[in-house]
């Protein structure tokens, strides 16, 4: 901060001038704020407390390139003897996050040599390769040769040209059309996942005389076209079921029924129900018709089962284990595992005293191939099991922002802000561009197209440079292969002001004759030509110069005006720079 202490007499102009001045002027601050302090020292004096601000501003001139596109010039088939070929380029449909590549060559068809002295590229999307260092001397005869690329950066058309400065003699300039449209990558159809017996399961874990059960297996995902067979068998013979039965087709179970003979001692029937490699079973409990027949005593471990049969990416699934009757005091142990690291449970898990089942959690990690998961259940030589399909979680990417705000810019200065993106999910991503839409926006911090690894950070810089005063909108367009729809688009926005120079001081705090306003008058550094700024009295004690030029030092004095319009002696002078 710029600080001034100047003090100096005002000498009063006419008798109803004449005042006793004890007032301080200060200052209100701007960007920088140089400052003028004025000690008080006696009666018959004005001081003036005189204080300046400037608004800065600096130009930072913008740069064409290829990306972000340039000057367009009429298009020709050739400029004097430089002839090229092909005259236009048509690239067809690119798909987002690959590269197309052509070769242009510019053949002099002439005697003499030619000189060419600048290769430049409109448009967006589009990259030139090859040109070496310019200039380059093309001989009667020769050729040289550009390779041109199209990297599309979004969905649609895209048009740009090449064009090639020379001192061929007419006109020394050679366009060439370039066009292509940029596609949607190409999906891979998610592979339809085969079916898996999950669980089998009766209504009744226990019955009593000739009866019937009624029963059910369930797949872990629907059937497919004709449908799903489970093979069915019993180990009793008083206990009888299907040879197989079918699981039709978009549908994950099938019912069927279990007929139960009469039974003179208690016993247990195991029911199986098989598909491929996998079994299930389900213990049923036989009970004598009497009623003096004890029941068993130790219940068996009948299912295993969760509430999700298939997982995308990390998370947990709720599963639970299964007796065919209450637990005894002290409650019924079931030990767990997993054949798949992706996949944990606990070690083991108890059923309460007086319950038929426990719950326990399943944690799932991200995988980055699809695979079946079995998880088992075992206790007193009962084993169920259970699979779970683990599906690929699909790439994402993450943006900080979805609008960046500038605010008000001073003209010719800059303001940057970093837009910040961030890869997740399972695999890669590719980032194929980031572009920016708008006067006086523009972008820098990372080369495009960019391939992202799983967690990995990139910042994008924002920059607003305005170039006229008012409101200013711009957009950046961010392509990828992880975004829906292929872009994110986030909104920009910011103010251009103009320069300006704030004066404030203070009132006199007390005066014989009371003034009634202020007059500003202004003059280049090191003349003594000042103008008055104001038109009609100033009353307050703050102005603003808007009339400023950069490069230039100005000089502000003030005077002070009573109710008739006669001023005082001038107050110090203060200068201030534009830079």
């Amino acid at each position: 901060m710029l600080q001034y202490f100047i003090s100096t007499s005002l000498v009063n102009a006419a008798a109803r001038a004449r005042a006793a001045w004890d007032w301080v002027l200060e200052a209100s601050f701007r960007n920088p704020d140089p400052q003028v302090f004025v000690a008080p020292r006696g009666r018959d004096r004005a001081f003036v407390l005189f204080a300046v601000s400037v608004l800065v501003s600096f130009s930072v001139p913008l740069a064409m390139c290829g990306c972000m596109g340039g000057q367009i010039v009429g298009a020709i088939a050739g400029a004097g003897s430089l002839q090229a070929s092909p005259s236009s380029v048509s690239f067809g449909s690119v798909p987002m996050g690959t590269t197309t590549s052509a070769s242009v060559s510019f053949v002099n068809q002439g005697s003499v040599d030619v000189q060419v002295s600048k290769v430049s590229l409109a448009g967006q999307s589009f990259a030139v390769s090859g040109a070496g260092d310019l200039p380059i001397t093309v001989a009667a005869g020769r050729a040289f040769n550009l390779n041109v690329s199209f990297s599309p950066a979004a969905m649609g058309s895209a048009t740009g040209e090449l064009t090639i400065s020379s001192d061929t003699a007419a006109g020394g300039t050679l366009v060439v059309a370039l066009n292509g449209a940029g596609a949607a990558a190409p999906t891979v159809p998610t592979p339809v996942p085969t079916p898996v017996l999950s669980t089998l399961s009766c209504i009744n874990n226990a019955v009593t005389g000739a009866t019937s059960d009624s029963c059910t297996v369930e797949l872990n995902v629907a059937a497919p076209s004709g449908g799903f067979t489970v093979g069915l068998a019993s180990n009793d013979a008083a206990a009888t079921v299907p040879a197989s039965v079918t699981v039709s087709a978009g549908s994950t179970s099938a019912s069927f029924t279990a007929a139960i003979s009469a039974v003179t001692s208690a016993q247990t029937a195991i029911l199986t129900a098989s598909a491929g490699s996998v079994a299930e079973t389900f213990a049923l409990q036989l009970d004598a018709s009497t009623s003096s027949q004890p029941a068993a005593s130790t219940p068996v471990l009948t299912g295993l089962s969760c509430a999700i049969v298939s997982m995308t990416g990390a998370g947990t699934d709720t599963c639970s284990v299964t007796l065919n009757g209450t637990a005894l005091t002290g409650g019924f142990s079931v030990t767990l595992a997993s054949n798949n690291l992706a996949l944990t449970v606990p070690a083991s898990i108890s059923v309460a005293a007086g319950s038929n089942s426990a719950s326990f959690t399943a944690t799932l990690a991200s995988v980055t191939t699809a695979q079946t998961a079995t998880m088992t259940a075992s206790a007193n030589g009962v084993l169920e099991e259970f699979p779970l399909q683990l599906n690929v979680g699909a790439s994402g990417l993450s943006i900080n922002a979805t609008s960046v705000a500038f605010g008000n810019v001073p003209l010719n200065s800059t303001v940057t802000q970093t837009v910040q993106l961030t890869a997740s999910g399972p695999l890669p991503i590719i980032v194929a561009a980031a572009t920016v839409q708008g006067s006086g926006f523009s972008i820098t911090g990372a080369t495009f197209p960019l391939t992202m690894a799983i967690g990995q950070t990139v910042m994008i810089e924002v920059t607003f440079d305005p170039m006229s005063a008012g409101a200013a909108t711009g957009q950046l367009i961010i392509a990828s292969t992880a975004l829906t729809g292929g872009t994110s688009v986030i909104s920009l926005s910011g103010t251009g002001d103009l320069n300006e120079v704030s004066l404030t001081w203070d009132a006199p705090e007390s005066s014989p004759d009371p003034v009634a306003g202020y007059n500003i008058y202004r003059t280049p550094s090191g003349s003594n030509s000042y103008v008055q700024l104001n038109s009609a009295v100033v009353t307050q004690t703050s102005y603003f110069d808007t009339s400023v030029e950069e490069g230039q030092t100005y000089d502000y004095i003030v005077e002070s005006v009573d109710a008739l319009g006669v001023t005082s002696a001038p107050s110090n002078m203060a200068s201030v720079n534009i830079p």
